[in-house]
């Protein structure tokens, strides 16, 4: 089922009812192990995921301490307000308008050592698109890349280019994570690390899809 709504309205209703809605959500993790060993070691991490599974990924991480990078366009701002609601550092920039801003800023998070998240289809697709940006500011600060994504087993998906999911209320949503990485220098390295990035956010999509049985694809 896909939802219209407008700029204006979602700013309005964005942060109350996201928080209100998110609270109902039943959230599994599969491979967690991948995200917590980093965070807890306070090691630079860089969070990549797309952009139509923001939502019950911010919500997942909210108050830990990671910087998002978000849109200088007027609709990022409702995503900046609701991000900054729920404990996030904000990077302003996009692969559009800001980028070389975005870029720095973010190398500038990863190297005093906080992580920092990016959508590397966003802020206006195509969807699933992968733009090197995420793979150069890691390559940049050294940083390690960990790829994620999340489903929902019951789900609204927004009339916009990345067909953003909205989970319903009492959803089952699962977040998987891909293998950390790093990527070498050069344009050889960042040529790898755009080959593993897409590689790891497809085992993730695939991970966390819902089979028929509520089962976890395997292999």
């Amino acid at each position: 089922m896909k939802l219209k709504l407008s700029p204006g309205v979602g700013g309005l209703l964005a942060r109350p009812a996201v928080r209100t809605l998110a609270a109902s959500w039943r959230i599994q993790t599969i491979t967690q192990n991948h995200w917590a060993a980093l965070h807890q070691a306070r090691q630079p991490y860089l969070l990549m995921c797309w952009h139509e599974a923001l939502l019950p990924l911010l919500w997942r991480h909210r108050h830990s301490g990671i910087a998002i990078v978000v849109s200088q366009a007027r609709d990022g701002q409702y995503l900046a307000d609701l991000a900054a609601s729920i404990g996030y550092r904000l990077i302003r920039g996009s692969s559009n308008r800001g980028a070389i801003r975005a870029l720095l800023g973010a190398v500038k998070e990863l190297q005093t050592g906080h992580p920092v998240a990016f959508t590397p289809d966003g802020p206006r697709g195509p969807r699933r698109e992968l733009k090197p940006g995420v793979i150069r500011a890691a390559q940049k600060a050294g940083g390690i890349i960990i790829p994620m994504h999340a489903e929902a087993d019951r789900a609204w998906r927004l009339d916009t280019w990345d067909r953003l999911a909205v989970p319903k209320p009492f959803a089952r949503v699962r977040v998987t994570y891909g293998t950390p990485f790093r990527v070498a220098p050069g344009e050889a390295g960042l040529a790898r690390g755009l080959q593993t990035a897409r590689e790891e956010l497809g085992d993730a999509v695939r991970k966390a899809q819902w089979l028929e049985d509520g089962a976890t694809p395997t292999g």
